[in-house]
């Protein structure tokens, strides 16, 4: 079952372009790229040529392991005769693509891959294809600006509930332990969100990125979006538990419980906010836990 995100668009040569996010690959229309010209047609002459099958082949072949290749090399072989014709939904359903796909009703059409919408792009023009990876990249731009903006503003956020968090741990911790557990009841206290939202604890962090660490990062600085935000509802509610009185084992209990749930949520209606960052321009797709861990 294919999980759709808002649609979005690309302009290339006053043609509004949509495209569609699924599981983090972006799909382009290739019915809109021809829109008001041949339309269907022209995707079915594309697709009936000889080095658009063995392209397409060649891409499902690396990127798709339930590719149906005894089917493939069938089309392969009949590729370029005057009586053979493929259409996407005749692709899809002899060999199990996913390179391409086709959407019935609002914003529907003919999808594939961006790989695959390129290369039909040189088929209309070479200029159509420039244009079309121009604006693309464009849009990819302002995307990843978008997410290092929000980055920001949930790493400002967290800093500000930590703020609240340590002063719940002076106010109602600190005066209950001797002097010296003082820098040990914060260590402690950071450490049950760390271990209940990345798994790890502040050192075990640092133990498995000593080079991030030596240039002066922490585990929260590589977190997601998704996490930062579920570090702030945890730091408040950790703070509140404490004022409560409740002790670590329970809290660490409950912290566990809220980050898993509400990571499962978030993540699973934004799949670009679960993704770490590793620096201003480099980002990495965090693999899903299995459920019966």
């Amino acid at each position: 079952m294919m999980f759709f995100k808002k649609k979005k668009q690309l302009t290339v040569q006053e043609r509004l372009i949509g495209v569609h996010e699924i599981e983090g690959e972006d799909y382009i229309c290739l019915t809109d790229m021809v829109r008001g010209e041949e339309g269907v047609d022209h995707i079915k002459n594309w697709m009936r040529n000889r080095n658009t099958v063995e392209f397409l082949g060649l891409w499902e072949s690396m990127n798709n392991p339930d590719f149906k290749g005894v089917e493939f090399d069938t089309f392969r072989k009949e590729a370029g005769l005057n009586s053979f014709t493929l259409t996407p939904k005749k692709w899809i359903d002899a060999t199990n693509a996913k390179g391409i796909f086709s959407k019935s009703g609002r914003n529907g059409g003919t999808y594939a891959h961006k790989d695959i919408a390129f290369e039909f792009g040189t088929w209309i023009s070479p200029a159509f294809k420039l244009y079309l990876i121009k604006d693309y990249q464009r849009l990819k731009e302002i995307e990843s600006n978008q997410h290092n903006l929000e980055w920001n503003v949930k790493r400002t956020l967290s800093k500000t509930n930590y703020q609240l968090h340590t002063d719940a741990i002076k106010n109602h911790l600190i005066p209950t332990s001797n002097k010296w557990r003082k820098e040990l009841e914060y260590a402690e206290e950071a450490d049950i969100l760390n271990a209940a939202i990345f798994g790890h604890t502040a050192k075990e962090w640092r133990q498995a990125n000593p080079e991030r660490h030596k240039a002066g990062e922490n585990v929260r600085d590589s977190a997601s979006i998704n996490e930062l935000n579920v570090l702030s509802n945890a730091e408040s509610k950790n703070a509140e538990m404490i004022r409560e009185g409740l002790g670590k084992p329970e809290r660490f209990q409950k912290l566990k419980e809220l980050a898993n749930w509400q990571l499962e949520q978030l993540n699973q209606m934004d799949f670009m906010k679960s993704i770490k960052k590793t620096s201003d321009d480099i980002y990495l797709i965090e693999n899903k836990k299995e459920s019966d861990d």
